[in-house]
C-alpha cells in the first residue's frame, strides 16, 4: 500500500509548479505517491491554507510549505515503511 502526500496548490502560482515538479521524483524514488489540489476550487481549503500555498500534508500533518523541505520530507517518509510484499 503506498502512502500519499497532498500538495496544495493554485493553477497560477510558479511557485506550487516548482514544488510539485521537485517533489514527483522524491515521492517516488520513496514508493509514495503525490495527490495535487488546488485550493481555489475548495474554499473550505483557501480559507485555512490561503497564504501558505503551496503546502505538502500527509493527512493533515504539514510537511511544509512555499518551497519543499526535501530534507523533511525524506525524513518524515523514511519513517513510514511500506507494507511488505511477503
Amino acid at each position: 500500500m503506498k502512502q500519499e502526500l497532498t500538495v496544495l496548490s493554485r493553477e497560477w502560482c510558479h511557485l506550487c509548479h516548482d514544488l510539485v515538479a521537485a517533489l514527483e521524483p522524491i515521492a517516488a524514488e520513496l514508493g509514495w505517491t503525490v495527490k495535487v489540489i488546488d485550493v481555489d476550487l475548495h474554499p473550505e481549503l483557501e480559507a485555512r491554507w490561503d497564504e501558505l500555498v503551496p503546502v505538502v500534508l500527509h493527512g493533515e500533518h504539514e510537511l511544509c510549505h512555499y518551497h519543499l523541505d526535501e530534507t523533511g520530507v525524506r525524513a518524515y517518509c523514511g519513517a513510514f515503511p511500506l507494507e511488505s510484499d511477503a
